[in-house]
This record gives structure tokens, C-alpha cells and sequence, in this order.
């Protein structure tokens, strides 16, 4: 079943799409001069799609946090999504229906995502959303959901987690884990291969994805994924690294987010180096499974997410470790916004693929 609003879209919303997909589809030399001047740092070139972006962004202060209400910043992320998709029909080619996962304590609303071309007992990928811990919806990522089912070939369980501030840490690490225990319970009823399961997900959702991988494989019995597909992870919430003094400003993600980010997630008193909130700390199990690490070269978590691929290969844990170097955080997202984002994203899902099959 489709949710609600993949189908029905106000039309001045479309209209909004509509533009949006006209922009995208530009020809580079015009969509350059209307980014504006090259941006240039430590030799890199931020990508024409991301200077457009933040362009058309104006003078507002955050991209993501409105009035430093987590209700406000939910309502203005979500009015936004449709435009994500600049005026793509939703693909034909992958079926969606609504499903339930059991959480840490009750049921979370997910969204399972069939590949036309898909086997019957495929790989899946159980996807938690980007967001701070405190924003976003597998609503607003419907179309990552399809894209990453359709480029597959593999099924995609797309999760709702619990958010803060209403559920404060471990709340969202438990639901995580929680959700992909009863994916590998039920895979025959998903179509599912059980043995062929990935958890991911892009920033906040890549730590969660991160910090199931780790728990799965410390606990000494139960399911583990067969990997873990992770775009530019928050790994350390405990300490500051150069890149994000380097990039706090300017660039999608500020600092100020982050720390209001953070400061929403972790209840005063927990220790943010405990691996639970930090994956960057702890010892990391030898049957952690494989990565496909994916940092950004303009994004402020950049450094603690290279690091944990460090960390990870130290380990002895095969890590596939890229560097998007023109690219801000929290592309993903983005996948239609120009040719760019499409290249950075087509080529994660093709790792994404490799571990699945």
C-alpha cells in the first residue's frame, strides 16, 4: 500500500517539485553560474549541487533547526521532502507497503520496499533516516527508499525509529537493534533471505546502523548483519575533531546543530563514550561485520568518521572507506538534485548491492 502522501501532493507543492527538477536538470555551465563563486578548501572544490543548494538556502542560519523546537524543525523538514524528489514520478518498478517491526517497546512503523526485478528471496536492507536523532521520517526518505530498492535489486525495510527529545537515549539504539532481530525472525515473511541482511543508514541513522552492527556482534549469539552500509556516521559525540571547525559553518550542517543535535539525544549525566552513544570508543568485536564507510570532504563529521574506519580496520574488519571530497553532509537525501549527488549516491548503492548478493 502507498503511503498518503507519495500520491496525493498539493498542487502548489508540485509546482514547487516541478521547478525544482527543471533546476536540476540544467546544463552544468548554467547551474554553475548560478551557484555562484567556487568555494575552495585544502584544494577541494565543493561540487556546483551543493553550491546551488546552500545558495538557494539564503541567509538562514540553519538548514535544519527552526526556533530550536524539535515540533517546528520536524514540520519544516517534512514540508520540504516532496521537493526532494524535483518532480520525479515515484518508480513503477519497486512496490511499497506499510509494515510493523517490534521495537525495544512496541511497534515501529516501517516501509518495506519490493524491486520489481527482485527474487524472491532477496538481501535487505534495514535503513534507519538521517535527522539529528530528533528529526526526519521514512516518509521524507520514501524516495532513498525506492532509488536504493530499484539500483539493488534488493528488498528495503525503512524504519521509524523513536526520536527525541520524547525518547531520550538508548531509546532509538534499542529500537534499531530491536528492528533488525525481527527482520531476521521474519525474513520469509519479507521475502528475505536471512543470512543476506544489511543495516544502514545516512548520518544520525548511519550511528544507529553502526551501534547495531557492534552490538549484534558483541552479544555472542543471535543474528548478525551481514554488513553495515554507513554515509557519513556521527562516531563520536564525546570529542571535537578538526573538521568540524573546519566546516561548522557554511555547510548544510553547522555546529550549532550538532550541539543542539547531540545535546537532545544524550540525557545529562550519560557518558558519551560509552560505545552505545560513540562508536569510535570501546574494543571492537572481531565478528563485527564488513563496512561501507562513506565520509564527505566539506562535512564536519568527516574526521571522526574516517577515524572509525580506522578504527574498524585495526580491528581486522574489512572496511570499503570513501571520500565524497566536493561533497556536504547529508547528500544522500539529495540523490535527485542534480548529476552530482546522483553520481555519490548511485555509487554507494552499488557497494550497497555487492554486499548483498
Amino acid at each position: 500500500m502507498e503511503m498518503p502522501n507519495a500520491t496525493r501532493v498539493p498542487l502548489s507543492v508540485r509546482a514547487q517539485e516541478a521547478a525544482v527538477g527543471l533546476l536540476s536538470r540544467l546544463p552544468t555551465a548554467v547551474r554553475a553560474r548560478m551557484a555562484g563563486p567556487e568555494v575552495v578548501v585544502d584544494d577541494a572544490r565543493l561540487a556546483v549541487d551543493a553550491r546551488l543548494l546552500i545558495r538557494s538556502l539564503g541567509a538562514r542560519k540553519s538548514a535544519l533547526v527552526v526556533d530550536d523546537s524539535p515540533e517546528l524543525s520536524r514540520a519544516a523538514l517534512e514540508r520540504s521532502a516532496p521537493m526532494l524528489r524535483a518532480g520525479r514520478r515515484p518508480s513503477q518498478a519497486v512496490g511499497v507497503s506499510d509494515v510493523r517491526l517490534r521495537g525495544a517497546q512496541g511497534l515501529l512503523d516501517a516501509t518495506l520496499y519490493v524491486p520489481a526485478s527482485g527474487r524472491d528471496r532477496s538481501g535487505a536492507l534495514v535503513f534507519f533516516h538521517g535527522g539529528g536523532w530528533a528529526i526526519g521520517s521514512r516518509a521524507g526518505y520514501d524516495h532513498v527508499g525506492r532509488f536504493l530498492a530499484e539500483r539493488t535489486g534488493h528488498r528495503v525495510l525503512s524504519v521509524d525509529y523513536r526520536l527525541v527529545p520524547e525518547a531520550p537515549f538508548p531509546a532509538a539504539v534499542d529500537d534499531a537493534l530491536a528492528a533488525f532481530d525481527d527482520t531476521v525472525a521474519r525474513a520469509r515473511e519479507f521475502g528475505v533471505d536471512p543470512d543476506r541482511i544489511v543495516v544502514g543508514g545516512d548520518s544520525a541513522g548511519g550511528t544507529l546502523a553502526a551501534v547495531t552492527a557492534r552490538r549484534a556482534a558483541d552479544r555472542g549469539d543471535g543474528p548478525v548483519p551481514v554488513g553495515q552500509w554507513l554515509l557519513y556516521p556521527a562516531t563520536d559525540l564525546a570529542a571535537r575533531h578538526p573538521s568540524r571547525d573546519r566546516f561548522g559553518q557554511g555547510f548544510l550542517l553547522t555546529d550549532e546543530d550538532i550541539v543542539w543535535f547531540q545535546d537532545h539525544y544524550v540525557p545529562a549525566g550519560v557518558d558519551r563514550t560509552d560505545p552505545l552513544v560513540s562508536v569510535l570508543y570501546g574494543t571492537v568485536a572481531a565478528a563485527t561485520p564488513p563496512a561501507h564507510l562513506v565520509t564527505a570532504g566539506f562535512d564536519p563529521l568527516r574526521d571522526e568518521g574516517e577515524r572509525y574506519a580506522e578504527k574498524l580496520r585495526a580491528a581486522g574488519v574489512p572496511v570499503e572507506a570513501v571520500r565524497e571530497a566536493d561533497l556536504p553532509h547529508g547528500f544522500l537525501p539529495f540523490v535527485h538534485l542534480g548529476p552530482r549527488f546522483g553520481e555519490a549516491v548511485s555509487a554507494s548503492a552499488e557497494a550497497l548491492r555487492r554486499m548483498l548478493d
